[in-house]
């Protein structure tokens, strides 16, 4: 696989499709170029989804983040095309994906798009007393 900027994401088959499975990434380094001045915007990108019969590769997705640092393109139309983009490759039963742009001119901007299959819903939470989010155990 290339390590230069690409728009291809590559997928693996879901190891489970038969249970809803939550996988969330962040993606800290996310750059992309404002359209009205050329300067660079930088985010971070959260992306949350529940695959279906097919998970996005990581290195093709680090590749296809790379491929925006060059391009200039609004918050709004970015973020959008991404989930686009992502759903399309994998065809998710949920996704969504928060893009939190960093200050511009004293304004922090987030942007939420979210994809959902038709008729999909998710199942009931279930809190867990004691439950360590960040470390996955139990205090």
């Amino acid at each position: 696989m290339s390590t230069q900027p690409c728009k291809i994401l590559e997928t693996f088959p879901n190891p489970t499709p038969e249970r809803d499975f939550h996988v969330h990434m962040q993606i800290p380094e996310f750059t992309c170029l404002c359209p009205k001045t050329g300067q660079p915007d930088f985010a971070t990108l959260f992306l949350d989804y529940i695959p279906d019969r097919l998970c996005v590769e990581l290195k093709s997705l680090k590749l296809y983040v790379w491929s925006y640092r060059d391009e200039g393109v609004f918050h709004e139309a970015v973020t959008n095309r991404i989930l686009e983009d992502l759903a399309a490759a994998v065809a998710p039963r949920f996704m969504r994906l928060t893009a939190k742009f960093h200050v511009r001119g004293g304004i922090f901007t987030r942007i939420v798009a979210e994809h959902r299959q038709p008729g999909w819903h998710p199942a009931p939470y279930v809190e867990l007393s004691g439950f360590s989010e960040e470390r996955g155990i139990r205090d």
